[in-house]
């Protein structure tokens, strides 16, 4: 496993464009209790029913609950499926001045029927419908701008006809003239539609389809067939269980096995390696690095029941059952903090580490321990001693690590500790806000 060296530190907010097939997914759910006498079929009572964007809305969804800022650009069409969108994509803070309206398109709805927390059937409303060559060239006539401020660009392919190859080829040149690095989530057997694109995303069955092989051919070689094919940079296949494996046009290869608690649902999970893969790229993450990111939302992911959004909180969490580098955080990357620390109860605490991993600091974290919050240490310091700091982080009991910041107030603002204590005389004070820690000399 890739040492991943606190890279949830360097997740900040990001601006992305998701570009593909946008769907509606609505959920009937209900219990089954009887046989229906008219066929061999689960009588389902309704109990109630949601909805939600699916498709590439999924890979937006997951992009926000990461944090990132999305431009959505895809097609609507004229009916409540696709108004029902539009409003829920804004409501999550979506710029959704890129969704067109084709007027003899119908917005893609799959309905699914869960009785039990089991998938009973699966019910679609849809049609695959090339783009009008008018609305085609208004689409790529708005790239240039929709681009401005872009660090990444995801493309979601659904085959439903949105993503023409002459609509492709201009959002790749576009991007490679701006240098934005593109992330492709590839459909159909033509993947030499996506050339160019900085990073290609088939699962193991697409790959093998597009490099003409049977299943059990050697896979460094159908990757090497796509990388030449696509004139990508990186091939990227996911292989469910297997994890993710990761080719370069040099043909080195790296694998990275997924850790997973229960498999429940894989519905959705290519979305959401997606979304981590875009977000990890755009904020400039190496591609092991943004892989193993993306496993372990994977992971989180296929551990729910549908489509389900991971958050960089859960993924922080995640991350520490495997990394404990990943508790520390410098000024530069309190975002991600924030974000970890988004609906949870914790505990602040301010301590030196001039005179090391005392006794006293050990017993009474371990104190503090017992109140059952999670416990955030602050290091007032600003000549850290290393050793002192990976012991902190060794410490189950604390979750997260702070080194010293001119933004702490500004930080405890925004997250709103439980409480804040500072170690003073061996014990520790309850403070009333936080900048009173700079008032202390602690020991």
């Amino acid at each position: 496993m890739v040492r991943l060296a606190g890279t949830i530190s360097r997740i900040a907010t990001c601006k992305v464009m998701v570009i593909g097939d946008l769907m509606l997914d609505t959920y009937t759910i209900g219990k089954a209790k009887r046989i229906s006498p008219e066929a061999p079929v689960a009588v389902v009572q309704v109990m109630r029913e949601e909805s939600r964007p699916g498709g590439a809305g999924n890979v937006i969804l997951n992009l926000v609950s990461l944090g990132a800022e999305v431009v959505a650009v895809g097609r609507l069409g004229p009916d409540s499926s696709g108004e029902f969108l539009r409003k829920s994509l804004m409501q999550e803070g979506v710029d959704v001045q890129g969704l067109f309206v084709q007027e003899d398109f119908a917005t893609p709805l799959k309905n699914r029927v869960i009785a039990e927390n089991q998938q009973i059937v699966r019910v679609d409303y849809e049609q695959v419908k090339p783009l009008p060559e008018a609305l085609e060239c208004q689409i790529i006539g708005s790239l240039p701008l929709l681009m401005s401020g872009i660090s990444a660009i995801a493309i979601s392919d659904y085959g439903k006809g949105f993503l023409s190859p002459k609509l492709l080829r201009a959002i790749i040149d576009q991007a490679n003239l701006q240098h934005i690095p593109v992330i492709t989530d590839p459909k159909g057997l033509d993947f030499y539609k996506y050339r160019g694109s900085t990073i290609i995303k088939p699962n193991l069955s697409e790959a093998y389809a597009a490099a003409g092989l049977l299943p059990d051919a050697d896979l460094n070689h159908a990757a090497q067939k796509i990388l030449q094919m696509t004139e990508a940079q990186t091939l990227m296949i996911t292989r469910s269980e297997s994890g993710i494996s990761i080719f370069h046009r040099d043909g080195q290869r790296n694998d990275f096995p997924v850790h997973v608690r229960e498999i429940k649902d894989v519905t959705g999970a290519g979305d959401t390696v997606l979304a981590m893969l875009t977000c990890a790229i755009a904020n400039g993450l190496l591609i092991d690095e943004a892989a193993q990111l993306s496993n372990v939302a994977a992971g989180i992911a296929i551990e729910r029941f549908g489509c389900a959004r991971v958050t960089l909180s859960e993924l922080a969490r995640r991350l520490l059952e495997h990394d404990v580098v990943n508790k520390v955080f410098d000024e530069e990357h309190l975002f991600a903090l924030k974000e970890a620390l988004k609906g949870q109860c914790y505990t602040l605490i301010g301590l030196s580490g001039v005179n090391g991993m005392t006794s006293s600091i050990f017993s009474a974290i371990h104190r503090m321990a017992k109140t059952g919050h999670d416990l955030v240490i602050y290091l007032l310091d600003t000549n850290y001693d290393d050793d002192f700091v990976n012991l902190l982080a060794a410490l189950h009991d604390v979750k997260f690590i702070i080194l010293h910041s001119e933004s702490l107030s500004s930080l405890c603002q925004a997250i709103h500790p439980s409480s804040i204590y500072a170690i003073v005389d061996k014990e520790f004070t309850q403070l009333q806000k936080a900048s009173d820690l700079f008032k202390f000399s602690l020991v």
